[in-house]
């Protein structure tokens, strides 16, 4: 069956199938518009656990989400659907985190993990098993990309998508990161991992058509990442969480400081979107919670008002979202933020 005969016979107000794709959709990857690249992997997360998870349970969840989306109510005819989710990179990364724990181990106690002949062989080989998962993120997104696919991914912890930022950087002479989230994550190898979730951002300043990154919402960072900001401010900028509150108090609308954000990002932007950015009580089970953060309508103004700039949204990324052990809510949360970041990702100019 063709993609319009699946249009024309598929009904959006119905329960979606449980043999369907994601939101219930029945679009292959190859028919679909937009395809979301899962990747399960959470090896250097030092806190909450749980993230690797996230793709599934977005899954799970999305079959929840009504399809009509007042902003985008065409959305679902777009077709959206999920990469296979690689079962293998799963468990590479339940291996490597108990190894990352062992070090962690060490630097906890205040020993030095480079100096431990047991410690210092897993942290090497997890720093190359890393490596080698980022090159696969940026071949199987650089794939669906060559396709003429709109590309999201979906974490996993948030070093997850340098591999995407890197094949954006292949593809655009220049480009911005939007980067909402609770933390700068521009720590310099935390705890020795070059490639750790809380440096995903210092790790993708070296990507030279990345002109400008826009971290917003920002509530925690450390002395180390403020010197690695000052050494970077034609090209960083910093939005915290609390200053937006004082803005809002002191009488500058949402809107204007939305506003103010997007006139910082060039006209091509990719959205990189840690589920911790939002308020906790939205995800309260995510690895790095931190007090403060957007409610949901926010953050989706935010994007929404990204769209309406006129920018072009080249890609996005969904991380750090880790189901509960008891309920679904931080991947039902997710599983709608998504849902508006592929309107998004759909209606940007292009």
């Amino acid at each position: 069956m063709s993609k319009a005969s699946k249009i024309k016979s598929f009904d959006p107000n119905s329960p979606g199938s449980p043999n369907a794709d994601i939101y219930g959709l029945p679009f292959t990857a190859e028919e679909a518009d937009i395809v979301l690249v899962p990747v399960p992997w959470e090896v250097t997360t030092s806190y909450g656990g749980g993230t690797s998870q996230g793709p599934q349970a977005i899954f799970d969840a999305s079959f929840q989400v009504d399809l009509f989306h007042p902003e985008f109510p065409e959305l679902w005819k777009r077709g959206i659907a999920m990469d296979e989710i690689p079962e293998a990179l799963l468990e590479q990364s339940k291996a490597l985190k108990k190894e990352a724990q062992q070090v962690m181990a060490v630097l906890i106690e205040g020993g030095d993990a480079k100096k431990q002949a047991k410690a210092k062989k897993a942290l090497e080989r997890i720093n190359t098993e890393c490596a080698v998962m980022n090159d696969w993120v940026q071949q199987r997104t650089a794939y669906w990309l060559d396709q003429g696919k709109l590309v999201g991914l979906v974490g996993g912890d948030h070093s997850t998508p340098l591999g995407f930022f890197k094949a954006q950087g292949a593809r655009h002479k220049e480009f911005g990161i939007l980067h909402i989230d609770a933390h700068l994550d521009l720590r310099v190898a935390y705890e020795g991992f070059t490639f750790s979730h809380a440096s995903i951002m210092y790790n993708a300043l070296p990507i030279k058509s990345l002109t400008k990154l826009v971290s917003v919402g920002i509530r925690d960072f450390c002395e180390q990442e403020n010197g690695v900001f000052l050494k970077n401010k034609d090209r960083v900028r910093i939005v915290r969480s609390a200053d937006v509150r004082r803005q809002q108090y002191e009488g500058i609308t949402w809107r204007e400081q939305c506003d103010a954000i997007i006139a910082s990002l060039p006209q091509k932007v990719h959205i990189s979107f840690d589920i911790d950015g939002l308020d906790p009580t939205l995800c309260p089970n995510t690895g790095t919670p931190v007090p403060g953060g957007f409610q949901y309508e926010e953050a989706t103004y935010l994007l929404s008002r990204l769209v309406q700039s006129g920018r072009t949204v080249i890609g996005f990324d969904l991380v750090e979202v880790s189901p509960g052990k008891h309920d679904e809510w931080d991947a039902n949360v997710g599983a709608r933020l998504l849902f508006h970041l592929c309107g998004v990702l759909a209606a940007g100019k292009r």
